[in-house]
C-alpha cells in the first residue's frame, strides 16, 4: 500500500469536505508494494540528520540514540533515545520543519538509551500541534511499552483534552507494530526493510535498510559484526554503524570487556566489515571511547579501512 505524498494529503484535507475524505493511505490501496519508487524531484535529495549519537552515559554533547531520514517534506525517525524531541526542535531551527511533526518511527531494540524519549515523542509534538497518531515499528514489547506509557500519562492527556487547552484528540495516539524481518513499511518516499542483528542477550534486535529514490542507507542498530549488514549494504550509499574503541576497551576490567565483545562492534571489526560491505560513506555513531579521543577512535578505523568514513556528532547532516 503506497499512501499519497504528505503535501498532497495536506491539500486534500484543506480542500475537500471532511465527510468526503478517506484515509490517504487507502486511496492507492490497489497499488502493489513492489512498485518502484518515483523519481526524486529536484531539491528533494534524501538527507540523514543525526539527532543523538550517544550511549547510556549522560553526555550533554551526545543525546540518546536517534537519527532521521528526511525525504523531501517527510521525515522518518530511527530510535528515540533521551532528548530526541529537543534535538528534533534544534533540527527544525536548522531548516528541518518536517522533523517536529513526523509520525513514523522505527525502533532497533528496546534498550533505554534507544527508547527513553518515547513518552516525550508521544506527548510534546502533540501538545505543539501534531494531529497524526504515531506509527511505531519495533521488536516484540513495543506495543506493551506504548500502552503503559499512555496509561502513565492518562491524567495529563485527560486534562489536555477536557480542560481549557485546545488539544486535538488524535495526535497523542500510538499505533505500535511489532515487526519481523523483511519489508516492514513502504510509501512513495521509502522502502524500509528490517533485518536481525545480534545484540548480546536481547531476543530481538534489528537493523534497517532504507531505500529512497536517490539513496540506499543501512543502519546497524546496536550489534556485534553482522554478515547481514554486509549483505544488505553491498555497496550502499551510506552505512551508519555503532562502534567502540578496540584500544580503549583493552584498558577496561574483564567483565566490561566480555560485555562489549558480546553486544557491540570494535573499530577493528568495523573496519573489516566495511571493507566487505563497501559503503559510499561510513558514519560512526554510538561511539564508546573508553578514554580514547574521537580522533583516536576514527584513526583506529581508518588505519585499516580506506573508504570514506566520518565520526558523527549530534545534529550533523549527511
Amino acid at each position: 500500500m503506497i499512501p499519497l505524498p504528505e503535501y498532497l494529503c495536506r491539500f486534500l484535507r484543506s480542500a475537500v469536505k471532511p465527510q468526503w475524505m478517506m484515509s490517504c493511505g487507502l486511496l492507492l490501496l490497489s497499488l502493489s508494494l513492489s512498485l518502484p519508487l518515483p523519481a526524486q524531484a529536484p531539491g528533494e535529495a534524501t538527507r540523514i540528520v543525526l539527532l543523538g549519537t550517544g550511549t547510556p552515559a549522560a553526555n550533554p554533547e551526545r543525546y540518546g540514540s536517534a537519527l532521521a531520514i528526511v525525504v523531501g517534506d517527510t521525515a522518518y525517525l530511527v530510535d528515540m533515545g533521551p532528548g530526541v524531541v529537543r534535538r528534533m526542535s534544534a533540527a527544525r531551527d536548522l531548516g528541518f520543519e518536517q522533523l517536529f511533526y513526523l509520525n513514523h518511527v522505527f525502533v532497533t531494540h528496546l534498550h533505554s538509551d534507544h527508547t527513553a524519549g518515547f513518552a516525550d515523542l508521544i506527548l510534546t509534538p502533540w501538545v505543539m500541534g501534531r494531529t497524526e497518531p504515531l506509527e511505531v515499528y519495533g521488536p516484540v514489547g513495543i506495543q506493551s511499552m506504548a500502552k503503559h506509557l499512555l496509561e502513565a500519562y492518562q491524567q495529563d492527556v485527560e486534562i489536555r483534552l477536557s480542560g481549557l487547552e485546545p488539544a486535538n484528540t488524535t495526535g497523542y495516539q500510538v499505533n505500535a507494530h511489532e515487526i519481523k524481518s523483511g519489508l516492514i513499511y513502504q510509501d512513495a518516499n521509502v522502502r524500509v526493510e528490517a533485518f536481525p542483528v545480534q545484540h548480546g542477550s536481547w531476543a530481538q534486535a534489528f537493523g534497517f535498510r532504507f531505500t529512497t529514490p536517490d539513496r540506499t542507507i543501512v543502519i546497524s542498530g546496536d550489534t556485534v559484526p553482522s554478515g547481514k549488514i554486509v549483505e544488505l549494504c553491498n555497496g550502499c550509499d551510506v552505512l551508519v554503524h555503532e562502534v567502540y574503541s578496540a584500544a580503549g576497551l583493552e584498558q577496561m576490567p574483564d567483565r566490561w570487556r566480555r560485555y562489549h565483545a558480546a553486544f557491540h562492534t570494535s573499530t577493528k571489526q568495523l573496519a573489516a566489515l566495511a571493507g566487505r560491505a563497501k559503503p559510499g560513506l561510513l558514519i560512526l555513531t554510538h561511539q564508546l571511547y573508553f578514554g580514547t579521543s574521537d580522533a583516536g577512535l576514527l584513526r583506529e578505523v581508518t588505519d585499516e579501512y580506506s573508504g570514506k568514513v566520518v565520526s558523527g556528532s549530534d545534529l550533523d547532516i549527511y
